[in-house]
């Protein structure tokens, strides 16, 4: 997902809105410091989705046979190799591919 610095930045603010709002948390560090590191890490876990995406994509355009990228097929491949991207990256399979996962096995 592509999202500009402004809205990372403004999602990073009302993150801190909601932290702030908690009686949950206690800050150790200043808020500013917290929102830019939120910043960072919202950053850096876009730029590794694009990634993730750039290399599905990637291996299903290797194909020898061609497929369609609106169709089925192409749907199907692209969440087989997206999801085996997030597990090699260390990230675990959205909820409805862990379900599906679990139905397979029973």
């Amino acid at each position: 997902m592509r999202l500009s610095r402004e809205k990372i930045v403004r999602l990073s603010h009302k993150m801190m809105d909601v932290l702030v709002a908690s009686n949950e948390v206690e800050f150790v560090e200043d808020r500013d410091t917290i929102r830019q590191n939120i910043v960072t890490i919202l950053t850096n876990q876009l730029r590794d989705e694009e990634k993730m995406d750039a290399e599905a994509r990637k291996k299903i355009s290797s194909m020898k046979k061609e497929i369609l990228e609106d169709s089925e097929e192409w749907s199907v491949l692209y969440r087989k190799f997206y999801n085996e991207e997030l597990r090699r990256a260390g990230i675990a399979a959205a909820p409805e591919e862990h379900r599906r996962n679990q139905d397979a096995h029973r």
